[in-house]
């Protein structure tokens, strides 16, 4: 009926008596301005045809409030902008910048540990060439089948690929370095690395693909897309690995690719590495119990992650918007608006008094939660008008009000209304029973009113109700992926046991990073499931590779205990020379403002070392234990034709000798 806000001039007892008729008013309490009155919400439009720049949504807004505030100079008034448009263009300029800056500095940190364990320039540039043509390739084959943009193809991919194609590389290039070392010619020592490494290399693309792969069961269109890409990604990087390494070491460039070998740092000081599987092999009893036991408790507290997701999540900690949004939470019970839908039946009149019965009903179900902000509807119109009476009698007065306000809560001609809630930045973990507590109060109206349907809209209960999913999806097909891993390799060793023991070792660095997760007090969202799916296929990648080598090793000698050190020897570089360079590019990471980027590079470094722990110590244990019997018949099997079966037992030892 009249003007909440008074003249500036005029006495401060009309001031405090405007301040009351502002808190008790149905539009203002709440709504745009917080119960205690210190904090006042501007909603601002944009029309973008007079946009011309990221700042016209941002900072200029805020400097155009300021410069306002600073005629009063006896007022101290804060600004802050945030919202849709503010929060969107904060992160694509952060990813941006974050993306480029932070890959650089990774691979560089990865391109000087290699320097310094390689000791070669020569043998670092034939290593880098496989990701690199891989991660190319890959890019360009998605983008030629009109893959979308989204977070896990631009950023996800190109990192997995990297570190996929880079621990194979190392594998095959330290076994040419070995053979050209002794004296082989380049053409022989790539023709040698490739028989020696190159099963075990097409095994790990076999089996990350066919994990990964699994994402293409998804029910979300996004994840299933990236499931494909990934399976594009890493075979064509094992193309990259085996065709590309051999090229470039018979090359001019591989001329010296072997250069430095005798001085790697790694290779100098193997021997006394390797004490720890000598250790290893005379605890083999209580350590292989220790490793069985540790993992299925470690894996049964990651089982109590729960998925979550936050706007706050994607934003630097620092950003205007992200201060802006916790201030929201806190004086006005969010930022973020989602909505209660209500539709009824043609033979329903638009103004009928059920009509706003229902209404008043649903708002009573959202003020009865804590976490719900108070909720704003046609009701509220209908308070804020003059005169008494009941709400049936008082529903025509709704045609009193601008069609645009009206419309915005109330749509007769659609049979249609809303009544809009507000949502704290807390998570969907935390919002997740309040939703379904709200939809049973729902269906629970959906009965007692037959005419009426009743949905929920809006962004959060959008996240709710896919991101979820999202997440879920993504668990799934992690465990779906170890399974399949585990069937790939116990058929192609021809051994249940193999497969079996080859499951420790992979669980055990993932169990790891879910443990770390629950102690830190974090929960499962997209960004660590994706970071745990990285981490697989490098935990399997080194299992294979040292699972391979033995069961080479075993072939010639039916000393257990000496077919693990050979295997030790024989891949135990490799293993630690990715652990270390991969651990130290992971780490660089941490230096970014996002949360999620920091998220990502401490599960990613703490699964990559928890791995490399898994290999030196619980396989060989395991191995040792409960793999006797079946390497043997493999043994017994792989030899049966061979020429070597029919020498006698101690020639054929001092041949391999």
């Amino acid at each position: 009926p009249e003007p909440l806000l008074p003249n500036s001039d005029a006495a401060p007892g009309l001031f405090e008596t405007a301040r009351d008729k502002a808190l008790a008013h149905p539009f203002v309490k709440g709504q745009l301005m917080s119960p205690d009155g210190r904090t006042l919400l501007l909603l601002v439009n944009f029309d973008f045809f007079w946009v011309s720049s990221d700042q016209d949504c941002t900072t200029l807004l805020r400097e155009t409030a300021e410069r306002t505030g600073d005629e009063f100079e006896d007022v101290d008034v804060e600004f802050f902008v945030t919202g849709r448009v503010p929060m969107h263009l904060t992160i694509m300029a952060n990813h941006e910048s974050n993306r480029l800056k932070y890959q650089l500095i990774a691979y560089g940190m990865i391109a000087i540990m290699s320097l310094v364990l390689f000791r070669g320039f020569a043998a670092v540039s034939i290593v880098a060439l496989p990701p690199v043509l891989g991660v190319i390739w890959t890019l360009g084959i998605i983008r030629f089948f009109d893959f979308q943009d989204n977070e896990f193809n631009d950023v996800i991919l190109p990192v997995l690929i990297s570190l996929v194609g880079f621990t194979d590389s190392v594998h095959l290039i330290v076994q040419i370095r070995r053979n050209r070392t002794a004296g082989n010619s380049a053409l022989e020592s790539a023709r040698m690395g490739i028989r020696q490494v190159g099963l075990a290399c097409a095994l790990t693309s076999l089996t990350t693909a066919i994990g990964l792969g699994s994402l293409s069961l998804a029910h979300h269109a996004i994840v299933r897309e990236f499931g494909w890409a990934c399976v594009i990604g890493v075979l064509l990087t094992f193309v990259a690995v085996v065709t590309a390494i051999p090229l470039a070491c018979i090359s001019p460039l591989g001329k010296w690719v072997h250069v430095g070998h005798d001085n790697s740092l790694i290779d100098k000081n193997l021997g006394r590495i390797s004490v720890i599987v000598d250790w290893v092999l005379k605890h083999t009893k209580w350590l292989s119990t220790i490793g069985i036991g540790l993992t299925l408790l470690l894996f049964a507290v990651s089982m109590t992650l729960r998925p979550d997701e936050r706007w706050s999540n994607a934003l630097p900690g620092g950003s205007e918007p992200a201060i802006a949004l916790q201030k929201m939470d806190r004086a006005m019970g969010g930022l973020e608006q989602s909505s209660v839908e209500i539709f009824w039946k043609p033979d329903v009149a638009g103004d009928d008094p059920e009509i706003l019965e229902v209404i008043r009903e649903v708002e009573t179900v959202l003020v009865g939660e804590q976490l719900i902000g108070q909720p704003m509807s046609i009701g509220n119109f209908l308070d804020s008008l003059p005169g008494d009476g009941a709400d049936e009698n008082r529903l025509s007065m709704l045609e009193l009000l601008p069609p645009p306000l009206k419309r915005a809560f109330y749509l007769p001609d659609e049979r249609n209304a809303s009544v809009v809630f507000r949502v704290q930045d807390l998570g969907i973990a935390k919002y997740g029973p309040v939703f379904s507590r709200v939809q049973n109060e729902l269906d629970q109206l959906a009965g007692k009113h037959p005419r009426f349907q009743f949905d929920m809209a809006g962004s959060a209960v959008w996240r709710w109700e896919n991101l979820y999913q999202v997440v879920v999806d993504l668990a799934l097909s992690l465990g779906t992926a170890s399974i399949i891993i585990f069937l790939t390799l116990a058929i192609v060793y021809r051994s249940l046991r193999i497969g079996l023991i080859s499951l420790i070792p992979n669980i055990f660095p993932l169990a790891v990073a879910g443990t770390f997760l629950v102690l830190s007090g974090e929960n499962l969202e997209v960004v660590s499931v994706c970071a745990f799916t990285v981490c697989l296929g490098i935990a399997v990648d080194d299992t294979i590779h040292f699972l391979t080598r033995y069961l080479e090793e075993r072939k010639k000698t039916d000393d257990e205990h000496l077919a693990i050190r050979r295997a030790f020897t024989g891949v135990g570089t490799a293993l630690i020379m990715t652990t270390i360079v991969l651990v130290c590019g992971m780490l660089s990471v941490l230096a970014s403002d996002m949360r999620e980027h920091k998220i990502f590079a401490s599960m990613g470094a703490i699964t990559i070392s928890a791995a490399l722990f898994g290999d030196m110590v619980f396989l060989p244990a395991i191995l040792s234990r409960f793999s006797v019997k079946e390497s043997s018949s493999h043994l017994d099997i792989s030899k049966k034709d061979s020429p070597e079966s029919r020498k006698p037992r101690k020639q054929r030892n001092v041949s391999d000798t």
